[in-house]
C-alpha cells in the first residue's frame, strides 16, 4: 500500500532511506535549501542514495510539483553541522525544504513563480500544524553561515513573510556612512556580535571581527538585505538587524521546548 503524504500538497511520497528518529525533540523550526545540481532528477536521486547520506522532508520542483521523502515525525538529514538560539542538533528539531535551483554555481536565477507559491503555501501548511514561529523559519546559511550559501540572495523572504512565513522587516536602504568589516576591534564590534547573538545566530561575543563574524553578516544580507552581499557589516545591515529585534514577538525560549 503506497505511504500517504504528511500534507495534501505533495502529490506522492518518494522515500528516502537516510532518516532517523527526533531523539525526543519535535520539530519546532522549518529550514530551506536549494538543491544546487543541475537537475531536479540528480537531486532526487542524491537525496535517495543511501551513500549520499543526505536528505530532506519535502522536494519542491520548479513547476510547483512537491515530493515527499521523509515523513515529519522523522529526523531528515538536510541540516548537517549548524545551530541557532543555542541548538544544536537541528535535524531533530527542524523540518527541510529542498527546492529545486542550480544555486550560486548556477548563477543563482530568479526562482519561478509557481514554485514560490509551492514553498509558500507548503511552508506555511508545515508551520501552521507545528505551530512553528515565523522568526524559527530560516535559510540553511542562517544556521550553518560558514559553510552554506542556500537557498542565497534571490530568494524572494520578502513574498513568503507577506504571504504568513517567516519574519522579515523591509530592508533598510543602502547608504553611506560607518561600517565594521573584519579586522575591527572594540566595543562595537561587541555590541553587533550581541545582537546577532540575541536574534539566533551562532557568534562568539569576543568584540572582534573576525572570519566567523564575517560569515555571520553574509548569511545575514543573504536573507534580510539582499541589495549588496559582502560581508561588511554597514548601516544599511545594522539597522535591519535593528529593525528584525524590535519586531520580535516577547521573548520566548523556543530552545527549551521539546
Amino acid at each position: 500500500m503506497p505511504l500517504t503524504p504528511d500534507t495534501p500538497l505533495a502529490r506522492k511520497v518518494a522515500p528516502s532511506p537516510n532518516q532517523g528518529e527526533r531523539r525526543g525533540l519535535r520539530p519546532d523550526m522549518l529550514i530551506l535549501h536549494y538543491t544546487g545540481m543541475e537537475s531536479g532528477a540528480a537531486a532526487l536521486a542524491r537525496l535517495r542514495d543511501p551513500l549520499s547520506e543526505v536528505s530532506a522532508h519535502y522536494v519542491v520542483f520548479e513547476d510547483g510539483g512537491t515530493l515527499q521523502l521523509v515523513p515529519e515525525s522523522a529526523r531528515a538529514w538536510h541540516a548537517g553541522a549548524g545551530a541557532w538560539k543555542g541548538a544544536t542538533d537541528i535535524n531533530s528539531r527542524s523540518i527541510g525544504i529542498e527546492i529545486v535551483h542550480p544555486g550560486h554555481a548556477g548563477g543563482l536565477p530568479p526562482y519561478p513563480e509557481a514554485q514560490v507559491a509551492a514553498v509558500t503555501a507548503l511552508g506555511r501548511d508545515i508551520a501552521g500544524r507545528w505551530g512553528i514561529p515565523p522568526e524559527r523559519v530560516l535559510a540553511h546559511s542562517d544556521i550553518a553561515p560558514e559553510r552554506k550559501e542556500d537557498p542565497g540572495e534571490t530568494f524572494p523572504w520578502l513574498r513568503l513573510a507577506a504571504a504568513g512565513l517567516g519574519h522579515c522587516v523591509p530592508p533598510a536602504p543602502l547608504r553611506d556612512g560607518r561600517f565594521f568589516a573584519q579586522g575591527d576591534s572594540g566595543p562595537p564590534v561587541e555590541a553587533l556580535q550581541a545582537m546577532f547573538a540575541l536574534y539566533g545566530y551562532a557568534v562568539p561575543v569576543t568584540g572582534t571581527f573576525d572570519p566567523r563574524t564575517a560569515a555571520v553578516v553574509t548569511a545575514f544580507q543573504r536573507h534580510f538585505r539582499q541589495a549588496r552581499v559582502d560581508g561588511v557589516a554597514d548601516s544599511s545591515t545594522i539597522t535591519t538587524l535593528r529593525d528584525l529585534l524590535a519586531a520580535l514577538p516577547p521573548a520566548t525560549d523556543p530552545s527549551s521546548r521539546g
